[in-house]
């Protein structure tokens, strides 16, 4: 199944997740002084419905603490921001839509084989990744994963079950691309 298939067929915690996992692999490395995990508050949420409101408010605090916010993180903090405060309905399926646009297009931005052509990423969600760089194609494969495996837990399981396997996969992503910012910063430095 594509992305769009994907994300169309999630359920609440589904979404949640996937939208969580996308902007957590994005967010680049805090700042001295910082937050170390600002996005960590929302998984809880994701966890539990009940719990969603509470820990998006304290997602949204510790993003908008960052000291010099980069780019990426400025438009993280808005998508955050834009987030629905109930954890249901066609709303969380816009924002975590939303939420995989935006980190295919920062993987894409930071891609190797980097291309400005942003029908890519369109075409990436629709399931060909044919001219993507290996960023934005591994991004795609890795969204593809997580709603994959949260369709197979369902809304359904008991709180918690199954995110953590989620967290690593993004955790890894979120390795890969600071791995790749940090090459290109020492090829320009």
């Amino acid at each position: 199944m594509s992305l769009l298939e994907l994300i169309a067929a999630a359920d609440p915690r589904g979404l949640a997740a996937s939208g969580a996992a996308c902007l957590d692999r994005c967010l680049p490395p805090s700042a001295e002084g910082a937050e170390p995990d600002p996005l960590r508050p929302l998984w809880a949420g994701c966890a539990d419905p009940r719990d969603w409101p509470e820990r998006l408010a304290e997602a949204r605090a510790a993003l908008d603490a960052l000291p010099d916010p980069t780019e990426s993180a400025l438009r993280i903090r808005t998508l955050l921001g834009e987030a629905p405060a109930d954890r249901a309905g066609e709303e969380l399926r816009a924002w975590a839509d939303a939420c995989s646009v935006l980190a295919l297009d920062i993987h894409r931005e930071h891609d190797a084989a980097r291309t400005d052509a942003t029908e890519l990423v369109g075409r990436c969600r629709a399931g060909d990744p044919e001219g993507a760089g290996p960023l934005l194609s591994g991004e795609a494969a890795r969204q593809v994963r997580i709603l994959e495996m949260l369709a197979e837990i369902g809304d359904a399981a008991p709180t918690g079950v199954g995110l953590r396997q989620v967290m690593d996969v993004s955790t890894e992503g979120q390795r890969v691309l600071r791995a790749a910012v940090s090459r290109r910063a020492r090829v320009r430095g």
